[in-house]
């Protein structure tokens, strides 16, 4: 019986590599896989998925408008769909997802970010929290050691972004994984930094 799996994590917890890899494991056994993303990933090219580690693979990118329904019936059957940034699907796609597990009894395995810069859902990730059959963290640590639960923007001079756009891409140079505790803390110690100027 086909289930909808939602794998999250903070940023840098491989979750692109795991992605990548649960698709090597369909493949050698014979299996056909459906990879798609999201068109908002840019960072590897429109059409690659790539880890940190080095492994890649092109996929399908689906855009806002899309039906993931119409594009997995142009596609073609397969025997399992794997999405990468599935933070980024609009909640109408996340339900298309959901249709495709429970009416052509087909897994979907998503990996993506749970909360956003700021720890709010994005909407996608919202919807697999609801929706998922499976919810499984990736986990990944803070720099003090506590598990990373925070995707924290940082500037150009390191400093902790409070305000922006939800979506901003980048990679280790804009986004540290951080406990709550040192999120919180960072922001304390630059807002007296800030009043002492």
């Amino acid at each position: 019986m086909a289930k909808l799996y939602f794998k999250f994590g903070a940023m840098g917890s491989s979750k692109s590599a795991q992605a990548l890899i649960t698709k090597f494991n369909y493949e050698e056994l014979g299996m056909k896989v459906w990879l798609i993303k999201p068109s908002t990933d840019t960072r590897d090219g429109a059409e690659m998925i790539r880890s940190r580690i080095g492994l890649e693979a092109k996929a399908e990118v689906i855009t806002p408008g899309h039906s993931i329904r119409e594009k997995y019936k142009n596609a073609g059957k397969h025997d399992v769909i794997i999405s990468d940034e599935s933070q980024f699907f609009t909640p109408e796609q996340i339900d298309e997802l959901r249709y495709l597990v429970d009416f052509e009894d087909i897994p979907v395995l998503c990996f993506g970010l749970r909360t956003d810069f700021l720890t709010n859902f994005f909407p996608g990730s919202r919807r697999l929290m609801e929706l998922a059959d499976s919810l499984t963290e990736i986990k990944t640590l803070c720099s003090c050691g506590r598990k990373a639960t925070v995707n924290a923007r940082i500037d150009e001079k390191g400093r902790i972004v409070t305000k922006g756009e939800q979506v901003f891409l980048g990679g280790n140079d804009s986004y540290r994984a951080m406990c709550h505790k040192c999120w919180m803390e960072k922001q304390k110690e630059q807002e007296i930094q800030a009043g002492e100027k």
